[in-house]
């Protein structure tokens, strides 16, 4: 493949995993949260939607890792990236095999204990995602603002992980901690995608 489309493939692909994923946790684990067995018995299809949503950003995450790979393959840095954002992406696909389990299940406890689980596996695989970004600021170099936003999300996904585990008191600011990891992220990886999608000429991407 070109530069130009695998820039492409990159920016597209992002934009699924941004969709797929507002989806999944917005529409379909919000709604388990506030009724366990009303959505789990009574909107059950959404449900198995939203646990294929988590599978086709999973998939995507692995395009991603490949096309970046490929895109700054010269870079001394790219192979560890990779390795990070692969982690991620098998770490999560580890975390959706909680989600089907809610499917049979008969009582709110047993079902947000299973969502819990799936938040766990997933919060430890968006440590090494945090990593993967810190990384991918330092390969992209420019446009320099993008870089920057990448760096500051990777550094707030890791501190929000850590955060979890080692406060006792992590509910207390959990929105604090939204808006700290959220905010660099959209921007930052939205950005990168929409770079990529337009602008990621082969002439602008640093090798």
């Amino acid at each position: 493949m070109t530069p130009r489309t695998l820039s492409k493939l990159t920016g597209a692909s992002y934009l699924i995993i941004f969709f797929a994923a507002i989806f999944a946790n917005f529409f379909v684990l919000e709604a388990i949260l506030q009724d366990p067995i009303g959505t789990i018995q009574q909107d059950h299809q959404t449900v198995r939607f939203g646990i294929m949503a988590f599978m086709i950003t999973v998939v995507f995450d692995v395009v991603v890792a490949w096309t970046l790979s490929e895109l700054f393959k010269d870079h001394p840095l790219t192979k560890l990236s990779t390795y990070f954002r692969m982690m991620h992406a098998a770490i999560m696909g580890v975390a959706i095999f909680a989600l089907p389990l809610t499917l049979g299940m008969t009582s709110s406890e047993a079902i947000l204990g299973q969502i819990d689980i799936f938040n766990t596996i997933w919060l430890i695989g968006l440590f090494f995602f945090g990593i993967h970004l810190l990384l991918l600021s330092v390969i992209l170099q420019r446009p320099k603002w993008i870089a920057i936003f990448l760096a500051l999300a990777g550094l707030m996904y890791m501190v929000d992980t850590s955060a979890h585990f080692l406060l006792a008191n992590y509910d207390d600011y959990a929105d604090i901690f939204l808006a700290l990891v959220a905010i660099p992220s959209i921007v930052g990886e939205m950005s990168l995608a929409i770079w990529l999608l337009f602008k990621g000429e082969k002439h602008q991407i640093p090798n």
